[in-house]
Formats: structure tokens, C-alpha cells, sequence
């Protein structure tokens, strides 16, 4: 339960940061919190990530439905089992939410944070749940492919030992 609740976090925080920005701001007004560096700027995307397949809001809600089912899927699956992966699950799971509750009120994603030090695409809280939870996904696999690798190169001298004696 404490994945479903930490996912409602991420949602709760991503959807109050947008409506802030769309309360008190207009669209495209930018404010310099560091100049040239980093800015709040009121931008949406009728797009997925960095623009891209422009107005396709009804391809994006249904593949993001997808997506949460298998989330939750799997959360339900493996549990406490494996934390780490249900913890980065959990943070897919809050920020796919999170826009997808855009796309379905708006037609497109409310965007905010815009690092222009490294010309980087404007993005938001659920974005950044997103690719944190889909590298630590990464991390969890790596490690468990390289433990399971470490475990068969022992078990093979395991057994290199046994067949010489």
C-alpha cells in the first residue's frame, strides 16, 4: 500500500505544481529563478517527450493506460518482494498519472521547469518521476543481472571443484 500512497504523493505534488503555474501564470511568461540558468516557464506539450508525435493525445492516453495496468500489475505481483523495483514502479506509476490526468482534462501536458543552462526541453514533476523511477528500474536490473551472472560463474567453480576430485 505504501507504493500506491508514495504514487498519490507524486500525483498530488505534480498536479498542485501545475495548477500554480497555470493560476498565476501565462502561458509562455518565464521567471528567472537562476538567469540563464534555470526559469519557471508556463509551456504545454501536445506531444510526448521533447515534442515529439505532436498531437496524438488519444494514442498517448491509451498507451498510458496500458502502461498503469501493467504497473499496478506488477506492484501487486512482487510487493515487498523486491523494494527497490516497486519503489521505481511506484514513481512511474505517480507521474504517468500525473500527465495522463492532464491529457485528459487539458489535450496536453502542463510544463514548467526549464533548465536553459544545458538548452534542456521544459518539463515537470511527473516527467521527472518518471525518468527517476525508469533509472532506477535500470539500476535494480543491472544489479540483478550482474548478481545472477556472479552466481553462475560461482556455481560453475562450484562444480569445476567437484568434477576434479
Amino acid at each position: 500500500m505504501r507504493y500506491y500512497i508514495f504514487a498519490a504523493a507524486i500525483l498530488l505534488l505534480d498536479q498542485a505544481t501545475k495548477w500554480l503555474v497555470m493560476k498565476k501564470m501565462h502561458l509562455y511568461e518565464s521567471i528567472p529563478l537562476w538567469e540563464g540558468v534555470f526559469h519557471i516557464t508556463s509551456h504545454r506539450n501536445r506531444g510526448a517527450a521533447f515534442g515529439i508525435l505532436q498531437d496524438q493525445r488519444w494514442l498517448f492516453i491509451l498507451v498510458t493506460c496500458a502502461v498503469l495496468a501493467a504497473i499496478v500489475f506488477y506492484l501487486m505481483r512482487i510487493g515487498k518482494s523486491q523494494p527497490m523495483l516497486s519503489w521505481s514502479l511506484a514513481l512511474i506509476l505517480g507521474g504517468a498519472i500525473g500527465n495522463l490526468v492532464d491529457r485528459i482534462r487539458f489535450g496536453e501536458v502542463v510544463d514548467f521547469l526549464d533548465f536553459r543552462y544545458i538548452n534542456f526541453a521544459i518539463f515537470n514533476i511527473a516527467d521527472s518521476a518518471i525518468c527517476i523511477g525508469v533509472a532506477l528500474m535500470l539500476l535494480v536490473t543491472l544489479r540483478q543481472s550482474e548478481g545472477e551472472s556472479e552466481g553462475a560463474a560461482k556455481e560453475k567453480l562450484v562444480q569445476k571443484a567437484g568434477d576434479s576430485q
